[in-house]
């Protein structure tokens, strides 16, 4: 579960990374640039994405991958493409009406709370392993 919770934060901080770059442009008058907020996102929670990068490069290592962190910066990119086409399909304001939400929504969550949404496994983005049953 821990690996599983681990690639789930990833793909969340990857896609919040895309939604800010993408709507930045379209922060609503008065508030923050998106991209800022993201910015802001991440070195509020910067040791909870460095653990996450430390387990998945531990698993990949276990899994006999050769370069971890090349395969860990691959996940990432592919995480960032998936959610990237998502802007190509959508108008720009049509996908920023619809995700750019989500980053002040994590940017007021506590470390408890983005742990318990990154260990939530959606069908819509399954994990790319199994995940065992717990004993």
């Amino acid at each position: 579960m821990k690996e599983a919770e681990a690639e789930q934060g990833i793909r969340i901080h990857s896609e919040l990374m895309v939604i800010g770059l993408n709507c930045q442009h379209l922060t609503p008058k008065g508030q923050t640039n998106l991209y800022l907020q993201y910015q802001d996102f991440t070195k509020k929670n910067a040791h909870l994405f460095s653990g996450y990068e430390k387990t998945l490069l531990s698993f990949y290592k276990s899994e006999g991958i050769k370069n971890p962190e090349k395969h860990l910066h691959e996940v990432r990119t592919d995480f960032a493409n998936k959610i990237s086409k998502d802007v190509a399909i959508m108008r720009p304001d049509s996908f920023c009406a619809a995700y750019a939400p989500r980053i002040s929504k994590a940017n007021q969550m506590d470390t408890d709370k983005i742990k318990k949404w990154a260990s939530t496994i959606f069908p819509g983005h399954p994990v790319s392993h199994a995940i065992c049953a717990k004993n």
